[in-house]
């Protein structure tokens, strides 16, 4: 039985900028390196995210793959934060890319919008206990 999800996995291109990225301005921490079986070279970079799930981060990406609305398959990753205003000051004051200011979606959630160092997009929520989302999880309690 499925009890959550692990993690997710994303290539970079630049390991040092992106993981400046997620601590500085979202907030996860490195966890820890895993290095390459084979080579002993490093290899991924955990960083996690609170409630037992992690971003996987490999190494040696070299391949430009731009973001399309008309992409099939990933679309972006959604944070969870308890106060969508301060995640955007921090997204702010850190220099992030602003991609969409808070707003208050059709879900009745406040959500906002960046992205990475390598274009991943990045929708950060705060939940409303209005929300679907919420009462869902609500029910199931």
């Amino acid at each position: 039985m499925v009890n959550g999800i692990s993690h997710a996995a994303f290539n970079v291109k630049d390991m040092e900028k992106t993981i400046a990225f997620y601590e500085e301005t979202l907030g996860f921490k490195k966890a820890f390196e895993i290095n390459n079986p084979e080579n002993d070279e490093p290899w991924i970079v955990y960083i996690y995210g609170g409630g037992g799930q992690f971003i996987e981060l490999f190494y040696g990406a070299t391949k430009e793959n731009p973001y399309r609305d008309e992409n099939i398959g990933f679309f972006h990753i959604c944070v969870a934060v308890d106060d969508i205003q301060d995640a955007w000051k921090r997204i702010v004051d850190t220099g992030a890319p602003q991609d969409d200011a808070p707003k208050q979606g059709a879900d009745y959630n406040w959500q906002c919008w960046t992205h990475d160092p390598d274009g991943i997009k990045i929708e950060l929520m705060q939940l409303s206990s209005e929300s679907p989302q919420m009462k869902f999880i609500e029910n199931q309690r």
